[in-house]
């Protein structure tokens, strides 16, 4: 039960139904990716990528842009990352003249140049520090105030002073990624923690890391109790997630994906991005960072990938396409990613059990 003094979060997309909500990453969900998002089903909520937020920070225009320009009929969240009090309540003030859904705080980035920055990630070192955070940014945003969390930085332990704050200071939504910062995107995922977070709080819960598919939305809900899911990755691999998740919560069969359909997503993602500014090399490679992620559910022997990855013009790289995707083009797109087909080797190859 909701708390009195909490504001009512968006309705979803099909009434009665868990929420879900495209991750914010940052360089991908751009207005561009939110559009291509939604041609295939939107998510019920959308995120920015964050503000900075520091003393001499403005709105990123390219940032506002997803919410002044967008046309998806979906409500845009603007998320935040930042320390400074005065600054993070001067950028609120900025963004509360922009058409948002609201305001969401980032305590989740595990990107190393952004927590040494005692920011994101970074500040689950310092719990006093988030709580008075929250109680200021509370304090200026009249309307949806939500925060983004991982379970703690290299441990759980400051979780429940996190959870403890979230209620004091009536944070409207939470979602938790069931990581902590140093776990990046290696170690398992917590689910235990997600469902304390959600017996813990008085606002909704969202429950992020490793939505993989319809069905695994379906299983994580069952496991947690959240309010919906937040899906990061995985939407990049399969844009029909969302979707599909709205068939599979409804109890009805879920629409496969072939791999012409996957092609012309390729194709699609391509010239929506593309702009004539943009050398075609680093076009490509760009790319590259999305199809790291489709090459999961092409082939289990991650020949898409190998070929994909060394391409260096469109023509080649729709080459490669068009050799695995077209050849079979009615095969169906893998539900799950391939085990062992790994988007970016670098950060997601799994830690082993014990360290996990």
């Amino acid at each position: 039960m909701v708390s009195a003094g909490l504001q009512e979060l968006p309705a979803p997309i099909k009434p009665g139904q868990p929420l879900t909500a495209l991750a914010p990453m940052q360089d991908v969900t751009t207005l561009d990716f939110m559009r291509v998002i939604s041609e295939y089903g939107s998510p019920d909520i959308f995120v920015t990528e964050f503000f900075r937020v520091h003393d001499s920070s403005r709105l990123e225009k390219h940032i506002l842009r997803s919410i002044d320009e967008n046309q998806t009929g979906r409500p845009v969240f603007a998320q935040l990352i930042g320390e400074a009090i005065p600054h993070l309540e001067r950028t609120v003030a900025d963004l509360l003249r922009h058409p948002i859904a609201g305001i969401d705080l980032n305590l989740g980035c595990p990107a190393p140049k952004v927590y040494k920055k005692n920011v994101g990630g970074g500040l689950l070192r310092d719990p006093a520090r988030v709580d008075q955070i929250l109680q200021a940014l509370r304090a200026v945003c009249p309307g949806r105030f939500t925060v983004k969390t991982r379970i703690g930085f290299d441990d759980t332990a400051p979780f429940d002073e996190i959870l403890d704050s979230v209620r004091r200071h009536r944070v409207d939504l939470l979602t938790v990624h069931g990581r902590t910062v140093k776990g990046g995107y290696r170690s398992a995922v917590d689910y235990d923690l997600i469902a304390e977070a959600v017996r813990r709080v008085p606002c909704p819960v969202l429950a992020n890391g490793d939505v993989t598919s319809a069905s695994s939305a379906v299983q994580i809900i069952a496991k947690t109790g959240a309010a919906g899911v937040m899906i990061g990755r995985h939407a990049i691999r399969n844009p029909w997630i969302f979707a599909q998740c709205r068939q599979a919560f409804a109890g009805e069969p879920v629409t496969p994906t072939t791999l012409r359909a996957v092609n012309e997503y390729a194709h699609r993602l391509f010239d929506a991005t593309h702009t004539a500014t943009i050398p075609e090399g680093a076009h490509v490679n760009r790319m590259k960072k999305f199809l790291n992620f489709v090459g999961q559910g092409v082939d289990p022997e991650g020949a898409f990938l190998h070929n994909m990855r060394r391409t260096q013009t469109a023509k080649a790289l729709f080459a490669v396409c068009a050799q695995h995707l077209l050849r079979t083009p009615d095969k169906l797109f893998a539900a799950e990613p391939y085990d062992g087909v790994i988007a970016r080797p670098n950060c997601e190859i799994p830690l082993p059990a014990a360290v996990a």
